[in-house]
């Protein structure tokens, strides 16, 4: 079966003329037909994209010679296109954090290598944090790491301040699911004096790609920012779906619940909810459903693999 490949990637480095890169982005986008997110701004790059494999490379092969010569490339498979269009946009930070872009030349965390993270996180002088959201930890996680319980990334920045200021001589080992999170995270610990910074190289998706499921430390599975909404140990889509009253990962126990509705509610959101939210979610529910039908919806729907051309 003919399969799309996904591409993860990132790369710290000093951009310059933006508006120029977004119109070319968008010309090879456009000329391989791939799908997905990229944002670009003064500090770098970061994006993931969808396409047949050829195309994938190409446009990878395309950054490089743009400039982009270390990108943190993670991949994967899947027979549906996971998303619905391409979304190339210029932004202040490539990920959103300090309101404020990065010097790339700056100290940041050592990367540990994904065959190298288990032996290093079971040292016993190692803090293992988790940069993610919670309602990303709370369908997987490494064992014994730390959650920070924040509901975006912007909120790390508190949690750093007020709760591990007093461990920054301890060795600190971070992940998140691609490893962008937790270097712009470093970039900030290291200018205010944390000294033992690591991070797994790749996140969770580089882990998963290069370390044998019997070698695995990881347990449950890793939320990700597409139609596919989580993927298992063998980075295969997994059985999450998302909640589109909250956007957060609905697990089929989940849908057994009365407080579950397809694209209104789930059990986590059912409550603070509003009624004239739960009908209007049913509404456009509904409209959508019967645009498809009559073939004139605005929701691109992702196509196979064999069908895409």
């Amino acid at each position: 079966m003919k399969q799309f490949k996904i591409a993860a990637f990132y790369e710290f480095k000093k951009v310059s003329h933006l508006s120029f890169l977004l119109k070319s982005l968008k010309v090879a986008c456009g000329k391989h037909k791939l799908r997905g997110s990229v944002i670009i701004a003064s500090e770098g790059i970061n994006g993931t994209i969808a396409g047949l494999p050829a195309g994938i490379d190409e446009f990878l092969e395309y950054l490089g010679d743009m400039g982009f010569h270390n990108l943190n490339i993670k991949f994967s498979q899947t027979p549906n296109m996971p998303f619905y269009r391409s979304k190339i946009k210029i932004k202040r930070e490539i990920v959103t954090f300090l309101n404020n872009p990065v010097d790339d030349q700056a100290d940041r965390a050592e990367h540990i290598a994904p065959k190298d993270w288990n032996d290093f996180v079971n040292q016993k002088d190692v803090i293992i944090i988790d940069v993610r959201n919670d309602y990303e930890t709370k369908i997987g996680s490494f064992k014994n790491s730390v959650s920070p319980n924040t509901k975006s990334f912007v909120e790390f920045k508190e949690y750093v301040d007020k709760q591990l200021s007093a461990n920054k001589d301890q060795k600190i080992a971070m992940y998140c699911t691609g490893g962008i999170r937790c270097e712009k995270a470093s970039y900030y610990m290291k200018e205010i004096g944390f000294h033992n910074l690591f991070q797994l190289d790749g996140g969770i998706l580089k882990y998963l790609e290069e370390v044998d499921n019997k070698d695995s430390i990881w347990d449950g599975e890793c939320f990700i920012f597409d139609n596919r909404v989580s993927l298992n140990k063998d980075l295969k889509t997994g059985k999450y779906d998302l909640c589109h009253g909250c956007n957060e990962p609905v697990a089929p126990s989940d849908k057994e619940s009365i407080k579950y509705e397809e694209d209104v509610s789930c059990p986590q959101c059912y409550d603070n909810m509003t009624e004239d939210k739960k009908s209007r979610s049913r509404e456009r529910s509904k409209q959508i459903k019967l645009s498809a039908q009559r073939g004139t919806s605005n929701v691109y729907l992702p196509k196979s693999a064999e069908e895409y051309v």
